[in-house]
């Protein structure tokens, strides 16, 4: 790192990056070279801007690269300090970041310059192996499938009639008439009183109606229902 340092023109930073700020009014702002080298070590090593001051002051090879001759034992700057210098500097004062660095790796014979004559770039696509945790795994899989399931309607779109139902309408729900009927017959007959001798009463209708096909065609004469059949 301290060689790298050494490669890097940071005249250009300062000479750049200072039209960015050509008010002479408040606060004077951080150095250019300063920024120039926390943004350097931000990319590098992945850090966040709160984590970036204070790195830097534990690590002496940082304050090295950063400009500094002394170790410094206080923080450069405010974390939020990075923000507004991203914001002031943009795309165009960015890009001058990776402009140096490969002229610092050309200066450091690192590269050759005919290495640029020709550039390749590979725009290959390729999904990701994403591992969701278990809430989101689940919600992915279920995106899946429905997906799934809409490419295969898609397919027989011209054999499928579409109905809009409203969120809330039990008189849409044939199962509500196979309900209704329910607790019509359990109305009617003797009251139990035990759960086993409800549930064997319940056995017994159902039973009923699955053995009477009539009956079972009675809940769909409804007008509100009729598009199930």
């Amino acid at each position: 790192m301290v060689k790298l340092a050494r490669l890097i023109d940071w005249s250009v930073f300062e000479s750049r990056w200072a039209e960015f700020f050509p008010s002479k009014t408040g606060r004077p702002a951080s150095s250019p070279r300063l920024i120039a080298g926390l943004l350097y070590l931000q990319h590098t090593f992945a850090c966040s801007d709160k984590d970036l001051p204070w790195t830097r002051v534990e690590n002496q090879y940082w304050q090295d690269f950063c400009g500094e001759t002394y170790f410094q034992h206080e923080l450069p700057i405010e974390h939020s300090s990075m923000t507004r210098w991203r914001q002031h500097l943009g795309e165009e004062g960015v890009e001058r970041l990776p402009t140096e660095t490969i002229k610092a790796a050309c200066r450091g014979k690192v590269v050759k310059a005919m290495s640029f004559e020709k550039i390749i770039i590979d725009i290959t696509v390729m999904e990701k192996a994403v591992a969701y945790p278990t809430g989101s795994r689940l919600l992915e899989r279920g995106r899946q499938h429905r997906v799934k399931l809409a490419r295969t309607l898609a397919e027989h779109a011209e054999q499928i009639e579409l109905f809009y139902l409203s969120i809330y309408g039990p008189e849409l729900n044939f199962e509500e008439r196979l309900n209704a009927d329910l607790k019509q017959a359990m109305g009617s007959k003797v009251p139990v009183r035990t759960k086993a001798k409800l549930r064997s009463a319940v056995v017994q209708h159902m039973t009923e109606v699955e053995q009477s096909p009539e009956r079972v065609k009675a809940f769909f004469k409804d007008k509100h229902v009729r598009h199930a059949t």
